[in-house]
């Protein structure tokens, strides 16, 4: 079926009668990201377990010295220790 030009316009006219401008928006932008998502969960998916781990278990113990040494107040201090 080869469609015209005319007849996609009155198609278009059509969907946006029905279904309005801010509608049309709002699913688009939601299919957009849906679609974003999905992506960036492939991409994820490849990675290893080892690079999604907390930042902060991943520290060396002489950085967490420093920062205790330089008296920064902080209340995990003792829980980072007893793991």
């Amino acid at each position: 079926m080869h469609f015209s030009i005319w007849e996609l316009l009155l198609i278009l006219v059509i969907v946006l009668v029905l279904f309005g401008g801010s509608r049309l928006r709002n699913l688009g932008s939601d299919l957009g990201s849906a679609i974003r998502g999905f992506r960036d969960s492939m991409k994820e998916g490849g990675k290893p377990d080892a690079l999604e781990e907390d930042p902060k278990k991943l520290e060396s113990p002489v950085v967490q010295e420093r920062a205790t040494a330089a008296g920064v107040n902080d209340p995990l201090a003792k829980e980072r220790e007893k793991v």
